[in-house]
């Protein structure tokens, strides 16, 4: 890669942290019974998974457009599947949305695959 990309990894980073704390915060909610409680984690989950590809704009500006654009375009597919999640109401979907259909507990979500993806110079 032509340009450091490090400051991108750690935006990621920082925000896949977040977006696991918030389904974290939603799962307890639910291990109490607050359903609603659980429900608006997973709609704040949804829709900072949504923001992503538009959010990750002023760290990406400083990238080649080559570069730039191949990250976007990964966003992107994290930012659609959001909305749709969004669009469709499903909290089942905003839950699952990170994870790939033959997801077991303890493996890594897509996003953190992509943060390490980015990491190992792969962008996609």
């Amino acid at each position: 890669m032509s340009n450091d990309i490090t400051p991108v990894i750690d935006w990621l980073s920082v925000r896949h942290a977040a977006i696991m704390a918030l389904e974290q915060e939603g799962l307890d909610l639910l291990g109490k019974g607050d359903k609603e409680g659980y429900t608006a984690k997973m709609r704040a989950k949804a829709e900072s998974v949504a923001a992503l590809a538009k959010d990750a704009a002023p760290v990406l500006a400083p990238l080649p457009e080559a570069e730039r654009e191949r990250i976007l375009r990964g966003l992107m597919r994290f930012s659609q599947s959001a909305a749709t999640g969004l669009k469709l109401g499903s909290v089942f979907y905003m839950w699952a949305l990170l994870y790939p259909d033959e997801h077991k507990p303890g493996e890594p979500d897509n996003l953190a695959l992509f943060i390490d993806g980015l990491a190992a110079g792969k962008l996609d």
